[in-house]
């Protein structure tokens, strides 16, 4: 006897949208407010900078535009003759040189010895440490200008007490560029160890256990455990290191105005200048073109390097 199977039923045919068309606009309506804000703030400026850069704009310009005249690439020809640029762009990369390492290595130092320590004298010490990310730069330039006063500085008033003599801070070329650097790492390394914090605090602690029963040190886990797997934490802050140090502004402006003779002016402190000081719209906007051509190959370097090193 045979049995039949019964027929199959056949899904009706679909006449509207199908599920992932009629549901296809939703990421875009999420992504629409964030790309609106990046056409508006990013992309809209860095546009209209590459056009004022071939113009010879100043103050003038914004209420009369007739009188702004087209002068092609003559701004860039003007940057790349003069040598405050090039001295400006060497003290940049001077600070980003030196500053990029130890921010990384004071700030995974730090994180480190927190996450290791509990308790509340740990989550006291993590507020402390993010303060200077959050407090404003006048507020810092204030209380470091009193610090590094040449006679009522607390620093060098602490000198004194050891039969050391005072210190120019802000007034030697050397000293200033160490002063200046000295506070920039000082407020880089708040969010910094935030961000390693929570890297650390996404590691399990399966590993560090069953290597702690081996026989391994802390020093070993540390070295051999750890830091591999904060290898994408240690990436991304480098990454957004550099770009913050080749933007190097805030510290040179308020604590010593680039000087002295120009000793820690940095490339964005030389483009404010030039644009904001000398009304020099034109000229301003070509170099902070070439400085974000700068990062963006800064940037695009260190990608390369991170892929091929995954390979």
């Amino acid at each position: 006897m045979t049995v039949l199977a019964p027929p199959r039923l056949q899904a009706p045919p679909v006449t509207g949208p199908s599920r992932r068309h009629r549901g296809g606009w939703v990421p875009y309506a999420f992504v629409a407010p964030a790309m609106v804000v990046l056409v508006a703030f990013a992309v809209l400026p860095i546009l209209v900078a590459g056009v004022v850069s071939t113009t010879d704009m100043d103050i003038s310009g914004l209420a009369d535009p007739s009188s702004v005249s087209f002068v092609g690439l003559e701004n860039y020809r003007r940057l790349l003759a003069d040598p405050q640029f090039w001295n400006a762009l060497r003290t940049t990369g001077a600070f980003t040189v030196v500053g990029v390492p130890v921010i990384v290595v004071a700030s995974l130092a730090v994180a480190l010895l927190l996450h290791r320590s509990g308790g509340r004298l740990a989550s006291t010490l993590r507020a402390f440490y993010f303060l200077p990310a959050i407090t404003a730069i006048v507020a810092v330039a204030l209380v470091w200008g009193y610090l590094y006063n040449s006679q009522f500085g607390l620093l060098n008033y602490l000198l004194s007490l050891v039969g050391l003599g005072p210190v120019p801070w802000l007034s030697d070329p050397t000293w200033a560029r160490f002063s200046v650097g000295l506070v920039a790492v000082w407020r880089a390394t708040g969010l910094n160890i935030i961000i390693f914090l929570a890297a650390l605090q996404g590691i399990p602690h399966e590993y560090d256990e069953a290597a702690q029963l081996d026989g391994a040190t802390e020093l070993q886990r540390t070295r051999r455990i750890t830091v591999p797997l904060l290898r994408f934490a240690i990436f991304f802050v480098t990454v957004t290191t550099v770009i913050s140090w080749l933007q190097f502004f805030d510290e040179p402006y308020v604590l010593t105005q680039g000087g002295p003779n120009d000793a820690t002016t940095s490339i964005s402190l030389y483009i404010y200048e030039q644009g904001f000081r000398y009304n020099q719209f034109g000229f301003a906007s070509a170099g902070s073109l070439v400085l974000f051509v700068i990062i963006a190959i800064v940037t695009v370097v260190q990608l390369r390097l991170r892929g091929s090193d995954d390979h």
